[in-house]
């Protein structure tokens, strides 16, 4: 079956702890997949500025985090109704496992004065179904002073 792809916009917002970029709790039979990761900052610039942030991908959250915003989630294509999906971006208090497990799907840095894209083949793609909780994109740390982020998630739905 062939997803429907949503847009989850993080907004520019400037952050000094560390934070749940997106959180994407799937809807009961649609699970999802991540299809692309987008994202960029705007005050960390030049040689003494640079930081090495890491960005990890959990799947298994029990809670969800606080702190941030719940975006609508965006269809490319016009005709596709809305999403089942909830989601969460920019949470400053990161989500916690709640008694359940979690599993660590993908580690990563970001070298801050250049933008981070990634776009999964089919078969590499992070995935979530209601079961598993929530998929979590997480930058593993605080930065080192205020770092302006912003950036797009875009995520597939089935069923």
């Amino acid at each position: 079956m062939i997803a429907r792809v949503y847009t989850v916009p993080l907004q520019l917002t400037a952050y000094t702890v560390q934070i749940d970029l997106f959180d994407i709790a799937p809807a009961d039979d649609k699970p999802i997949e991540l299809h692309a990761l987008y994202l960029g900052q705007s005050t960390e610039l030049g040689d003494t500025a640079e930081e090495q942030l890491g960005i990890q991908i959990i799947r298994g959250f029990a809670t969800v985090g606080s702190g941030g915003s719940n975006p609508t989630p965006t269809p490319i294509n016009p005709s596709d109704t809305a999403a089942g999906f909830t989601a969460r971006t920019g949470d400053t208090t990161i989500a916690v496992v709640g008694g359940g497990t979690t599993t660590h799907l993908h580690a990563d840095t970001w070298n801050v004065r250049a933008p981070y894209q990634i776009v999964w083949t089919p078969e590499c793609r992070p995935q979530c179904t209601q079961g598993q909780t929530r998929i979590v994109i997480r930058l593993s740390g605080a930065p080192a002073d205020s770092i302006t982020i912003a950036g797009t998630l875009y995520v597939g739905e089935t069923g």
